[in-house]
């Protein structure tokens, strides 16, 4: 009976699950067990007839999860029961030579690699569409002017397609994180039981080479009995970076959905969606609250990653029961949120009016900073223009007047600005500078480097 949320169907996606199934595990450990024997009889170690029987049999068509979990029981070793499971099925000069100069965690490690590239090939392909989505939003709302905010407040003016924009390039750095993270994390072990390759012979070196150019992965840096658990936690960092970047997408869509802002709102079927058990009326932000929810799991899991770095002398066994939920856990979540993210900017509620509305909350205060700087411009010191506005706002705030009443009605003020300077200066439509510019920079960029990926 399923216990884990992810085993019942709630989350991660039927790709990304399968990656770590049981089975997938096995059919990876054993593609070690033949790349090793192939690599042992090119360079002679081993009879070429005895690694072909290895390669032919080193699959879950022979070797099977129920067979090796048998064994395991008996042995209390799943890694050497597999070895065992494999050991059986093979005939001839096979059976003599499985698991020739290793040690578990060369299989293991190596088998972990082999999963990285497959997990992380799903995940770049989830940040591409993405990428793809904002920037296809940012490009809808470049124009749309809505309000910009510090610590919760009212500051100046902003666009939509500004707020995608800076998010379009944040996603964009991950994907040159990933491309990157590749070359470290991509990487196998065949290096034998302190990393000294003693028992795989004088041509160790060679044997790990071809071995691991079979499996498609390079050869980790320097080694122990295990790879360097520094490559994992750099990489269970990187998922937890990208799924804090989903926690701040999240955040703010919840946020500009509160009913009193109420500008912009994650998809809702009116259908048959049912927001709340209590209020039929409610249109609950329940997916990017799924995702907010996730990053802190996510997040936690770089506390256990970095754990896993000092263990003693060549190796124990005090990361080995982590990483059965760790990495899993790690990438199935980062799948599910980046899909569900997506999913919520694609089909994003956007209402213009209400933006314009909260534009007219302070009357005209949102522009303080412009009032400021053309004082500053009509000949007044910087500091002083500062104070005189600022007096002017609170005046505002405390009268209940607008904020273009009390500018006109202040002489300090209408000696140096006339009405029509005044009016123009409370345009909100005319204080963006350069947003729609940088709009159009990021989207320039973000495509250029996607041209660049697919060439």
């Amino acid at each position: 009976m399923p216990v884990c949320p992810i085993d019942t169907g709630r989350y991660g996606s039927p790709e990304m699950k399968a990656i770590f199934e049981e089975e997938r595990r096995l059919e990876n450990i054993l593609k070690v067990e033949a790349a090793v024997a192939y690599a042992h009889a090119i360079v002679g170690n081993i009879p070429k007839e005895a690694a072909e029987e290895i390669v032919k049999k080193a699959c879950t068509k022979y070797v099977t999860v129920q067979r090796r979990n048998e064994i395991d029981l008996m042995i209390g070793h799943d890694l050497m029961a597999a070895v065992k499971a494999l050991t059986e099925v093979c005939e001839g000069e096979g059976k003599k030579w499985v698991h020739f100069g290793l040690t578990s965690n060369d299989v293991e490690d190596t088998a972990t690699g082999l999963q990285f590239k497959e997990a992380l090939a799903i995940v770049e392909d989830d940040l591409v569409k993405l990428e793809i989505v904002l920037k296809g939003v940012a490009k809808k709302h470049r124009d749309l002017v809505m309000v910009g905010r510090t610590h919760g407040q009212h500051i100046g003016v902003v666009t939509l397609g500004l707020k995608f924009a800076v998010w379009l390039r944040e996603v964009a750095r991950h994907i040159q994180r990933l491309r990157e993270l590749r070359k470290r994390a991509l990487v196998g072990k065949v290096m034998g039981a302190v990393g000294t390759g003693a028992g795989l012979g004088e041509k160790a070196i060679e044997v790990q080479d071809i071995a691991l150019k079979w499996l498609g992965l390079q050869p980790a840096d320097m080694v122990t009995q295990i790879i360097q658990r520094d490559i994992h936690a750099e990489l269970i960092s990187f998922l937890a970076n990208v799924a804090c970047t989903l926690d701040k997408f999240g955040t703010e869509i919840r946020n500009l959905q509160r009913t009193e802002i109420q500008e912009v709102m994650e998809p809702f079927d009116a259908e048959r969606q049912v927001g709340s058990s209590a209020m039929p009326a409610k249109r609950n932000p329940v997916t990017c609250e799924r995702v907010c929810s996730l990053a802190k799991l996510l997040r936690s899991l770089t506390i256990t990653s970095y754990e896993n770095i000092p263990l003693w002398h060549e190796r124990d066994l005090t990361n080995s029961a982590n990483e059965r939920f760790l990495f899993s856990i790690a990438f199935i979540l980062l799948d599910e949120m980046l899909r569900k993210m997506t999913e919520v900017l694609a089909g994003l509620v956007v209402f213009p009016r209400n933006m314009k509305r909260n534009l007219e909350l302070t009357g005209g205060l949102i522009l303080s900073e412009r009032v400021t700087g053309k004082l500053v411009e009509k000949g007044m010191g910087r500091q002083e223009a500062h104070e005189l506005v600022r007096r002017c706002s609170m005046k505002t705030l405390e009268t209940g007047a607008s904020f273009k009443e009390t500018l006109t009605g202040t002489d300090e003020v209408a000696r140096r600005l006339s009405r029509n300077e005044i009016e123009y200066c409370l345009d909100y439509s005319t204080y963006l500078g350069v947003a729609k510019k940088l709009v159009d920079t990021a989207i320039e960029k973000t495509e250029k480097e996607q041209s660049g990926a697919e060439t």
